[in-house]
């Protein structure tokens, strides 16, 4: 039978979507996802090492920010991810994701290794603004191709498995940051400028890797390339076939279509009748995980030192646990994704931050915590936060057609990013300044109830995708 048939005006029938998704778990997929993958540990990375270095840049020996000067920098690498994600992810749809995730990837390299190098308030600037699009970038490209390369049973957990690894880039960057800035190694003066470098060999390491990763034979198939599409997928099915040579057959066909690359086609095919609903819903989860995550961040420390004594070196190490539940969450409940399905384990997570989170902050207003235990509350929520926000994105990535899939994700990230980074942090700076319990508590209320909010929108509208073909959500 032939992969590529031709069915009305603008779409045509194929079984290679099917073909790839009966396939077995293998090494190929494996590498694949290790290639791609890389992008949630680098920008946890980026994270890690950023935060732990902006008090050596205000040091006479190095660039001497100010903290306004600091903030300008942060808003910088924030303005930078939101137009990478979106100028990438329309050229993604556009150009194919292969060519995408291999120049933004690029464009880390280079803009994060010019870091390194920057001398004034401009130029670091401008470097961290350019690090941050390529970092956008690469969200975009590579949430869609690994959704399009993963066969459909294992897409949730595969997913929220990836996702997970920012948190051990944060850490990695955490203890980079710390070891070089020591006076026992690099120092202040040079120690921020080699930390900034930290990336760089596991991202060359990572574009050589991608070279060998093939274009989405979906992408391919939307633009017209059946042959291509076809060719590729024999190759996957040859590779994988050699660990496991009984593949299972195959029966029916999708029907795709034809893309478009123009603008307003695609942005009027997201606010179609069909997938309007679908964005609404999209934009409640991104926005309340983004709202969330930030607000609890921004504020968190700042609860320690006032309210707890806690010294600001101390401060650093007491955030280790709620790195590590923010890992494992994804880890430990990622398979009941695609068992218990989609809806059920979204909202349960949303809803369950929310409460536990604001247990916690009823218990923070009567004083009845200390640091330990106030840290101790915050890893519980966050065990669920974190799969709440890996799911969020997933879902942006699962419930749109393939003409538009990585410019909805870089529509939700940008969305998301500038809620979180603006609205959240601008909330909680006006409370904590308050320097009393009652306004913090109601800064954290708020939190927690839009979590509960969000999970309550997908227990009723969320779309029952685990297990199925992307086509057939769609």
């Amino acid at each position: 039978m032939q992969a590529v048939l031709a069915a009305t005006p603008g779409t045509f029938e194929t079984n290679i979507p099917l073909r790839l998704d009966r396939l077995p778990w293998s090494r190929w997929h494996l590498r694949m996802v290790i290639a791609l993958g890389v992008t949630f540990l680098l920008d946890g990375l980026e994270g890690g090492v950023g935060g732990s270095i902006s008090g050596a840049l205000k040091s006479a020996t190095t660039l001497h920010f100010s903290d306004a000067q600091l903030g300008i920098a942060s808003t910088g690498y924030l303005a930078g991810t939101v137009l990478g994600a979106l100028i990438f992810g329309y050229l993604a749809d556009v150009y194919g994701r292969k060519s995408l995730f291999l120049w933004t990837l690029t464009l880390y390299v280079c803009s994060t290794a010019a870091t390194a190098f920057s001398w004034n308030l401009l130029t670091f600037t401008l470097c961290r603004a350019l690090t941050g699009a390529g970092i956008g970038g690469e969200y975009t490209a590579i949430t869609s191709a690994i959704d399009e390369l993963i066969p459909a049973r294992v897409r949730g957990a595969a997913n929220l498995i990836i996702g997970s690894t920012f948190w051990i880039g944060v850490i990695l960057g955490s203890l980079v940051a710390i070891s070089f800035l020591s006076q026992s190694t690099f120092g202040l003066r040079l120690g921020w400028r080699f930390a900034m470098l930290s990336g760089v060999p596991i991202a060359v390491i990572v574009l050589f890797l991608r070279r060998y990763i093939p274009e989405s034979p979906r992408w391919l198939l939307t633009h017209g390339r059946g042959p291509e599409a076809e060719a590729i997928t024999e190759e996957i099915e040859r590779v994988v076939s050699e660990n496991h040579p009984s593949l299972a057959p195959v029966h029916g066909t999708v029907v795709l279509h034809i893309g478009s690359k123009d603008v307003l086609s695609k942005v009027g095919l997201l606010l179609s009748k069909r997938h309007r609903g679908r964005a609404l819903l999209c934009l409640v989860l991104v926005m309340a995980q983004s709202f969330f995550y930030n607000s609890v961040f921004f504020s968190s420390t700042l609860v320690l030192l006032r309210f707890y004594g806690v010294s600001a070196a101390h401060a650093g190490v007491l955030f280790l646990p709620i790195a590590f539940t923010n890992f494992f969450g994804p880890i430990l409940l990622s398979r009941l994704f695609d068992t218990v399905g989609r809806r059920i384990m979204i909202a349960a997570n949303f809803c369950l931050t929310g409460v536990v989170f604001g247990m916690s902050s009823l218990l923070f207003l009567g004083g009845h915590l200390g640091a330990g235990a106030q840290v101790a509350w915050w890893a519980a929520s966050f065990f669920f936060a974190a799969s709440a926000a890996g799911s969020a994105y997933l879902t942006t990535s699962e419930l749109f057609p393939q003409q538009i899939r990585a410019s909805a994700i870089a529509i939700f990230y940008a969305a998301g990013t500038l809620l979180g980074g603006v609205l959240g942090p601008a909330v909680f700076g006006i409370l904590l300044n308050r320097g009393q319990r009652l306004p913090i508590f109601y800064g954290f209320l708020a939190s927690a109830t839009v979590m509960v909010i969000a999970g309550i929108a997908q227990a009723i509208w969320g779309v029952a995708a685990e297990r199925k073909p992307l086509e057939e959500i769609c």
